[in-house]
Order: C-alpha cells, then sequence, then structure tokens
C-alpha cells in the first residue's frame, strides 16, 4: 500500500502534514518506514508522524524567520542614517509630556511627541507618566496616540514601548499585581511563574504596552544589596527554572500574539553582587565564579527565546557593564548567541562619563559603549546619545555597519512583536484585564509564596474565635505587602493603592469569628503606642506582630544595616513580655533574638496584593502552607554563608549557621522522603543518570511538598560546594498517600568550571542527596 495512498484515507494525518509543508520534501524518508511489501507498520506511523509535524513546524519558523529577516533588510537600506541612529535612542515619558496639571486623559504633549518621533525619529519610550500608576483607559490612548503620529513618519517604523512590570502589570491601575521574585521563588513552582507570566502579558498588552523589562535574571546572593527581593534568589538552578517559566508564560511560542510580549532580561551581568552591598557599585567576580554563579541564569533566559537584555547599571572587575566588550559581545553573542538587542538602564552610557570617569568626553562615552555591544540607548531625558552618534558616524568613529547591525536587531524584535501590523485590534480590556481567574491565581501564588518557618507546640493554625491583638509598622499597610515598583517606582505611596485590597490586619479581621484590635499607626514610620499595646494585650488570647521594612528598590533603598530599628525591637520585647503567645509575621531584616523568644514565625516576604488575604488564609488553617526559602535567611549581619557553601566555609571554626536554610519551610502536615535510587552505580561521562525517591504524606492533613535534589561532586579539579540544587518537584498529597518521583540529570548538571575556564565533567564519585539520604554513583574516564 502507497503511504500517502493511507494519508488520503486518513484525513486528519494528511492535513497534517500537508500544513506542515513536508510531504514532497521527504518523500523518500516516508517510504523507508514501510516494508518490503509496502504494508505500514502502525507503530512506526505513531512515532514519525509527531516528528514530521515537528520538522515542518520548524520549517514553518525557519521561513518566517527568513522573511522578517528580508524585510528588515530592505527597510534598514532605505533608512537614513538619522532615521537609524533614532531607532537605537529610548526616551523616557517625561521627554513627551504635558505638564501634569493640565492632562486629562491624555497627558502627553503633541509637539512635544513629534519632535521625538518625526524630529529626531526615536525608536523606544518607556516609564508611567509623572510617577504613578494610569488607569488602562489612559494607557490605551497615550501608546495610540504614539503610534498614530509614528505612522506620519516617513518610513512609518513603530516605536516599542517600554515598561517595568515586574510583579504584573504594576503601573496600571487596578491590575492583578502578584507576589515579588523572591516570593514566587519560594512557591518553587514553575507552573504558578508560567502563569504570571501570561497573566502580565496580557494586561500589559490590554494596556497597549508592548515591551517588559522583566525578568530580574541577576542571582541574590548579597543580602544587602537592596534590589535582592527583585530576584529568584540564591539558587542558580531555582532562578533558572522560575525565570524561564516566566518568560515562557509571558512570549508564549509566538510574542507577536495580542496577548503575548517581548521580554527584557535584567541586568547583565554581575549587578547583584555588589562587594559592599550598595546598588550601582563594584562588583569583584572572577571569570570562573561568573561563568558558574551568574551567566547561566541569563543563558537559560536566551534559551528560552528572551529577545532583549537591559546591561548592568555598575561595573565588574573595574569594567562598566556598559563599556565591556568581553561580556556585551564575545560572551553573550560570541558564546552564548543572542540574536536580540541590547538596552542601556538609566543613563548610564551617560555615567560612563559623569560617573565612572572611564570616557574623557560625554561623545566618548557614547563610542565605547556602541561598539562595545549596546544597541540601544535609554537616554533618557534628552536627545544627545542621538546628536553625538550622529557626529561620531559621521566623522568615521563609529563604523557604519555596527549602527546597521544594532538597528537590525532592534527591528527584528519590532516585526517580531507584531509591531508592524498596525491594523490587528487592540487587546480588549473586557476579559483580559483583573479577571476573576487571574485574581485566583494571584492568591494562589501568595499563599504558596508564604513561609512557616517556625511553629513551635502547634501554635498555629489559630483558632478562628480566639480573640487577637495585632500590632507593628507593616501590618495595616499594603505597600509593605508588595514593595518598589507598585504604583510608584518606590512602592511607598499608600494612599494610591487599591481601597478593595485586604491588608494583614483587616484580612485578619475579616475571617476571624473573634475580637480582633489593631495598635498602630497609620504609615510605616508612625510610632507604635507601646504602653496601650501592652495594656490591650491582656484582654487577648494571641498577639500577631508584623514587623519588617517600608517598600524600596534601587539606590534609593541602600541597606545601612539588616537589622530592625530600635522601635520596632522595642515593640517586639514588648509584646513578649507580655506572656501572650507571640506570631511574628516579618519580612526580611535580622529577627534571630526575636524568632527565638515567640513560637511561631511566618515569612510574607513581599506576596502581592493578596498577601493580606493569603497570610490570614495560613494564620487560620485555610490554607495549608508550603512555601520554602529561596534564600539562606541570615542569622546575624555578618553570617551571611549561601547554602552552597564551599568546604572552606564550614571547617574548622567556620559554619553554615543561618537562623533558616534555604529551602525551609514547615506545614501542618509532615511528609517524609525514602527509597532514594540510582538507576546505574556507574555512567560515562556523556551518559544521563535517572534517580528516584519516595515522598509521602505522613501527617493528618493534604499539602503540599517540594522535594529538592542535591548533588556533591566529592573530589574535583577545582573546590566543589558541599551541595547544590539540581531538581525540584512539588506534589500534592492527600493523608498516608504516597508517590514515586523520578528525576534525570544530565551532564550539564554533573558539570562545572574547570581550570581552563571552559565546562567541563570529571571522572570521579558523586553523591545525590534527598531529605535525610544519600546515594553515590562514579563518572567514569572511558566508556565501561
Amino acid at each position: 500500500m502507497n503511504p500517502f495512498i493511507y494519508l488520503a484515507q486518513h484525513e486528519l494525518w494528511a492535513r497534517l502534514l500537508i500544513y506542515s509543508g513536508i510531504i514532497e520534501l521527504y518523500k523518500h524518508d516516508f517510504n523507508l518506514f514501510f516494508n518490503r511489501e509496502n504494508k505500514l507498520k502502525t507503530k512506526t506511523l505513531v512515532l514519525i508522524l509527531p516528528l514530521v509535524f515537528m520538522l515542518g513546524c520548524s520549517m514553518k519558523a525557519q521561513e518566517t524567520n527568513n522573511d522578517t529577516e528580508s524585510k528588515v533588510k530592505n527597510l534598514l537600506s532605505e533608512m537614513t542614517l538619522e532615521e537609524k541612529i533614532g531607532q537605537m535612542t529610548q526616551v523616557d515619558f517625561s521627554v513627551i509630556a504635558a505638564p501634569e496639571q493640565l492632562h486629562t486623559d491624555n497627558p502627553i504633549d503633541q509637539a512635544r511627541l513629534e519632535n521625538a518621533v518625526l524630529t529626531h525619529h526615536v525608536g523606544s519610550i518607556l516609564n508611567v507618566p509623572y510617577n504613578k500608576a494610569q488607569s488602562i483607559d489612559t494607557w490605551r490612548k497615550m501608546t495610540q496616540t504614539v503610534q498614530t503620529v509614528a505612522a506620519k513618519s516617513r518610513l512609518k517604523i513603530p516605536v516599542i514601548y517600554g515598561i517595568d512590570a515586574i510583579h504584573g502589570a504594576n503601573y496600571t491601575q487596578k491590575a492583578v499585581l502578584f507576589p515579588q521574585a523572591i516570593n514566587m521563588a519560594a512557591t518553587f513552582n514553575p507552573e504558578l511563574s508560567f502563569k504570571e507570566g501570561e497573566i502580565t502579558a496580557r494586561e500589559i498588552r490590554a494596556s497597549g504596552l508592548q515591551w517588559n523589562f522583566s525578568p530580574v535574571m541577576d542571582i541574590g546572593r548579597q543580602p544587602l544589596w537592596p534590589r535582592l527581593w527583585e530576584t529568584y534568589g540564591e539558587d542558580v538552578h531555582l532562578a533558572s527554572v522560575l525565570g524561564t517559566s516566566f518568560i515562557k508564560g509571558h512570549q508564549g511560542d509566538d510574542f507577536s500574539a495580542p496577548n503575548k510580549a517581548p521580554t527584557c532580561l535584567k541586568h547583565y551581568v554581575g549587578y547583584s553582587f555588589p562587594i559592599n552591598g550598595k546598588d550601582r557599585t563594584p562588583a569583584w567576580i572572577g571569570e570562573r565564579m561568573l561563568r558558574e554563579y551568574f551567566l547561566p541564569t541569563f543563558e537559560a533566559g536566551v534559551k528560552a527565546g528572551s529577545p532583549t537584555i537591559m546591561v548592568n547599571s555598575s561595573e565588574v572587575d573595574g569594567i562598566p557593564g556598559h563599556a565591556n566588550y568581553h561580556y556585551l559581545t564575545t560572551v553573550l553573542r560570541g558564546e552564548m548567541g543572542f540574536k536580540g538587542f541590547t538596552v542601556s538602564d538609566w543613563e548610564d552610557i551617560k555615567r560612563l562619563y559623569t560617573r565612572d570617569k572611564l570616557a574623557a568626553s560625554e561623545k566618548e562615552a557614547v563610542k565605547m559603549a556602541v561598539l562595545a555591544g549596546i544597541d540601544m540607548s535609554m537616554v533618557p531625558n534628552d536627545f544627545s546619545f542621538y546628536e553625538l552618534l550622529l557626529e561620531l558616524v559621521k566623522a568615521g568613529e563609529v563604523p557604519i555597519a555596527r549602527i546597521d547591525e544594532a538597528v537590525s536587531r532592534i527591528l527584528t524584535v519590532k516585526y517580531q512583536a507584531g509591531l508592524f501590523n498596525t491594523k490587528a485590534p487592540a487587546l480588549p480590556v473586557e476579559g483580559n484585564f483583573a479577571t476573576p481567574e487571574a485574581i485566583e491565581t494571584n492568591r494562589q501564588a501568595a499563599r504558596e509564596s508564604i513561609v512557616l518557618a517556625k511553629n513551635a507546640n502547634k501554635i498555629l493554625p489559630l483558632k478562628k474565635e480566639s480573640s487577637i491583638l495585632v500590632t507593628g509598622p507593616t501590618a495595616n499597610l499594603l505597600s509593605v505587602l508588595n514593595g518598589g515598583w507598585t504604583i510608584t517606582w518606590q512602592g511607598d505611596e499608600e494612599s494610591l493603592y487599591p481601597q478593595d485590597k485586604l491588608t494583614i490586619f483587616e484580612a485578619i479581621q475579616l475571617k476571624s469569628t473573634g475580637k480582633v484590635t489593631y495598635v498602630g499607626g497609620n504609615s510605616f514610620a508612625d510610632q507604635v503606642d507601646i504602653l496601650k499595646a501592652v495594656q490591650e494585650a491582656k484582654n487577648y488570647d494571641t498577639i500577631v506582630l508584623c514587623l519588617g521594612e517600608k517598600p524600596y528598590t534601587e539606590t534609593a533603598g541602600n541597606i545601612d544595616s539588616l537589622n530592625l530599628d530600635q522601635a520596632q525591637i522595642n515593640l517586639a520585647n514588648a509584646m513578649i513580655s507580655t506572656g501572650k503567645p507571640v506570631i511574628l509575621v516579618g519580612r526580611p531584616r535580622i529577627i534571630t533574638a526575636i524568632a527565638e523568644q515567640v513560637p511561631g514565625v511566618i515569612l510574607g516576604f513581599l506576596p502581592g496584593m493578596e498577601g493580606g488575604e493569603a497570610i490570614a488564609d495560613i494564620l487560620y488553617g485555610d490554607y495549608n502552607p508550603d512555601g520554602k526559602l529561596p534564600i539562606s535567611y541570615p542569622g546575624n549581619t555578618n553570617d551571611s554563608v549561601m547554602y552552597d557553601y564551599k568546604p572552606i566555609e564550614s571547617y574548622d571554626l567556620n559554619a553554615y549557621k543561618p537562623l533558616y536554610p534555604f529551602g525551609h519551610g514547615l506545614s501542618y502536615t509532615t511528609f517524609q522522603t525514602s527509597g532514594l535510587k540510582v538507576d546505574k552505580n556507574k555512567i560515562n561521562v556523556d551518559e544521563n543518570i535517572t534517580i528516584t525517591v519516595t515522598v509521602k504524606n505522613t501527617g493528618s492533613l493534604k499539602g503540599k511538598e517540594t522535594v529538592l535534589l542535591y548533588l556533591n561532586d566529592v573530589a574535583a579539579s577545582v573546590s566543589r560546594p558541599n551541595k547544590q540544587l539540581k531538581a525540584f518537584k512539588k506534589i500534592e498529597l492527600n493523608p498516608g498517600q504516597s508517590e514515586n518521583l523520578s528525576f534525570t540529570l544530565t551532564p550539564y548538571d554533573l558539570s562545572f568550571i574547570g581550570i581552563d575556564l571552559k565546562r567541563i565533567v570529571e571522572p570521579g564519585d558523586f553523591k545525590v542527596m534527598v531529605g535525610n539520604e544519600t546515594v553515590n554513583f562514579s563518572v567514569m574516564k572511558k566508556k565501561f
């Protein structure tokens, strides 16, 4: 029987293959899968047709890429030098803004917008008007106004509008605002990160925006850094998994879709590890450490398809990120194969001259940055980059080939994002913005992000009829649950927060059937009346004590000390002295002395707009906590050791002794892992190895447990960490239920950066650790 006659008799498969466009191309290969009597083997058909379909899809993608490349090449050939350099220029909204007191529903000054787009050919605009969230209607009118003016330009090249939507569409009023990245990491749930990406993309597109400066792929290993909470924590594998899940949800298979948008990896590379902890200050990172800890997350983001990268605002080993040819070109382009475009961070090209003293003039700074590999400049407040780069090219100091390269990358992303399809209707607000389903997803993310760190004598969950005194500076504010980049840059304008969302106190009050009273102020800075709180405590069963930090980000949030301020310490000591049970609800500062004296500790971090209700759900047992720490919670200000410490860090008098270790998190039920096994005791250097383990709910409540798999390379030519997270799975189990889990480790998982700065797998012994069990296997030098 001829295979094509068979396909004709099976219309679904036939249409599939015809759509894939490869029946003719692969006719010979199809016949190979038939026996000599031309009888089709059913099993072979089942195996080959999905493969053929994937080949067809790959061909379609290649056709699309070729088509885009052709369009970019043709457009570039028509562009003047001025138009090209304009595409490389990004300005802040303030450059096109009308005075705040004059605008009604559209804050754009038409003349200033036309000057930017038509005279200076600006390719990108960023940021929110007047540093506060706008209504979705205002955003839609604004972005439509921008594109209408762009359509008047000679070549009608659209403007790409960028925004920091780092935990939802945080500059659009009433958007679904998720837990911050540190909390999303605590969920250990890639599916929730994927859904966050989906919802965020949908809501920024409904707002008329096209480009998201997210996710932060910096690794969070410096607790003094004021942006640590924007990261996915201290572990490379966890950050890579959660970050790439967000990207895939945000972009889908095609980020030109009306409900998808391109992402931007931040802040390449080494930004998060300043030696003094202050934002935008030097990092000293050796090449091996950089490749082991800081590059892999960005490489994962590139592989996940993120088409843009924002550059480190600081310097590494004396070289500012915006002048680092080795990082921007040799590594990012040459080694990692990044094809998209790079964008500077805020004013950082100018700062090569004004701050870093690397350049002797602003013009030299522009030359340095462009030749190092910066494609787009976040100028952001004027057209100086445009003017200076124009002079440099005309003088022959920057080759036109470099300009064409950068502009080609920018135009490619604009085509890929569907921006040239001006007839496509805007994504409707109805059904795509702040939907009940999205809000419920957000609440679930908040629940899973909260860590129950201590529960002595099963003080939690609380009985709903118990009386509760709620106090502390973070008890009755929404801003402290959300942090920076929320409604405003610093996130601290409490009056702008939605009135329908609940603080911790309000959520407890709503859920409780007993008496609930709050003693505290109306802002973070207000002093709590300690005497009043002590007096009130006599009349209540339990005290919920809410301590922590005010909202902040970037340099404005630099941390002078990880200690709580003295007023909070005094309040805590007074509450403990009442003799009533105290439940500490906190976000990171040093809490060791307090935590040791109270029976319950909940680490809330920044759980987002649904965080108040999520914390109340956990306090009362309406949700069984399952968050795990994505960082090592320090026990003291000068004791910052990561979980994947080197042997020398836990030798002699040195020790890893955090208040709570990485991966710590309690539940109202109990779990046990057992039966850890490897499928082989010996493998070759190029082989995978499969690990199995059983996890069981040994308690009396349904709950979720995250099983963490660690690996240790016992002896190597470069000192190896005591353990590194290589895989994890989160699973929900009923009481008494057990499930067998399987993990596969690849040679990459066994590798490290060797003496020659190349990634290698060395023969030798390895340990796999899950729970309290350890199993060994060996990697052989030669095939056996």
